[in-house]
């Protein structure tokens, strides 16, 4: 717990000099202020901006996200909760149609739970309303929720097939990252036991499915070090304050600050370029490095257990690709999936989940008929951009559009028999 009441009293330590560097801001971004249009002006307001952005805690950013252009229309969409329990809260985007509701294809999102907020797949989202029925996942805080409520690896796996059966089998899932593991293994159990609501499809993001395949920085440390180092090391008690008090956590700045350093150079050469954007009065060149920032920066705590379970099972003991992982006291039979179809994405410059790590799940899928997959790779991208940017939007989305499509005209014709349980 001591981390985090340093982590805390040094936010507090910084609040007089914030002050401060807040008030010399606006001294210098006044219009009425002559200096604010001269060099040294620029420079100054500039300083100021980079050490409050610097010091500044971040908070939970909004999909801000108001409507959307269907078939050339611009349609108003409203965000509501269906569906909720402590650690999570699902998203709908809803249309607002004018006249007679079109049918969509529904897609869930399962946004990643490791450290960053559901807001980070914004981009994803807004490529996707247009043509699809959208739900998120909104995970929370875990130093928000009281210690009466858990959550590990199988709850998040139990959470998945509460939304499947919520939303019904004609929903098609897409799991992006981290949530590769528990979106395949609730859907293999649910394929075990014959649940009419497995999902259609299930596309599957730059995720770490089988980490032994092309094993990148991430994955070698998490081998290397063991479950007890990352016990000693990573986890601390949530301080006074906050409703989740002495719960245990992965901490959402412990994962920034490792996210950070794995590329250091370019988060400093990032803040090196919006600073001369700023003296330059390049507005739209720094407003796009304050968004991604605004995002990127943005963290949340997760579960002692959640965090460690995961670490130890997918990353240490490669569970599932060695057939050996369990859903509480039930395996995960990955050959038990004959009815969703399966579509792999990943970028060929993506240093988190090495390209054959995602697509190591169609391998272990033994008992899913060739014409249900899909295996894509894009040469150009990085783990970001396996799920946002230009290329997702222009090379990414089309594929994974037209797969969804593809599964959604499978419905016309008789499902394939559930496996036995």
């Amino acid at each position: 717990m001591l981390a985090y009441h340093l982590y805390e009293s040094a936010h507090m330590m910084m609040s007089p000099a914030r002050a401060m560097s807040d008030a010399t801001h606006l001294f210098y971004k006044n219009p009425a202020n002559p200096l604010s249009f001269t060099s040294f002006g620029r420079i100054m307001a500039a300083s100021c901006e980079l050490f409050e952005r610097a010091t500044r805690r971040y908070g939970k950013p909004a999909f801000d996200l108001p409507s959307t252009l269907v078939e050339g229309v611009r349609t108003p969409m409203l965000e509501r909760i269906v569906w909720e329990k402590p650690f999570c809260k699902l998203i709908h985007f809803e249309k607002q149609w004018s006249g007679k509701s079109r049918q969509q294809p529904r897609v869930l999102i399962v946004a990643p739970m490791s450290g960053h907020y559901a807001t980070l797949l914004r981009g994803t989202v807004e490529a996707f309303l247009p043509n699809h029925d959208v739900f998120v996942t909104d995970w929370v805080d875990a130093r928000l929720v009281s210690m009466s409520e858990t959550f590990d690896l199988d709850d998040y796996i139990d959470y998945v097939i509460d939304m499947f059966r919520h939303l019904g089998p004609s929903t098609h899932v897409m799991a992006v990252c981290q949530p590769a593991v528990p979106v395949i293994a609730a859907v293999a159990r649910m394929e075990a036991e014959g649940d009419p609501d497995v999902p259609r499809s299930m596309t599957l993001m730059g995720g770490p499915i089988d980490t032994r395949c092309a094993p990148t920085a991430v994955n070698k440390l998490a081998e290397e070090r063991g479950i007890d180092w990352f016990r000693r090391h990573c986890i601390v008690r949530v301080p006074l304050a906050y409703p989740g008090v002495m719960r245990e956590v992965y901490p959402g700045f412990l994962q920034l600050s490792g996210f950070m350093a794995m590329n250091m150079d370019r988060h400093v050469e990032a803040h090196k370029d919006m600073f001369r954007h700023l003296v330059k009065g390049d507005g739209d060149s720094a407003d796009k490095q304050r968004d991604f920032y605004d995002e990127y920066m943005a963290v949340m705590d997760l579960t002692a257990e959640y965090y460690l379970q995961t670490v130890d099972t997918v990353f240490v003991k490669h569970s599932l690709p060695k057939g050996e992982m369990m859903h509480r006291d039930k395996p995960v039979d990955l050959t038990a999936i004959r009815r969703a179809g399966l579509m792999t994405v990943e970028g060929a410059r993506d240093d988190i989940s090495g390209v054959g790590q995602t697509q190591a799940a169609h391998t272990l899928c033994t008992g899913l008929p060739d014409d249900l997959r899909k295996l894509y790779v894009h040469p150009e991208v990085g783990h970001y951009g396996v799920f946002n940017g230009r290329r997702f939007r222009d090379d990414i989305y089309p594929a994974v559009r037209d797969f969804i499509a593809q599964h959604e005209a499978l419905c016309a014709v008789p499902e394939r028999p559930a496996a036995a349980a």
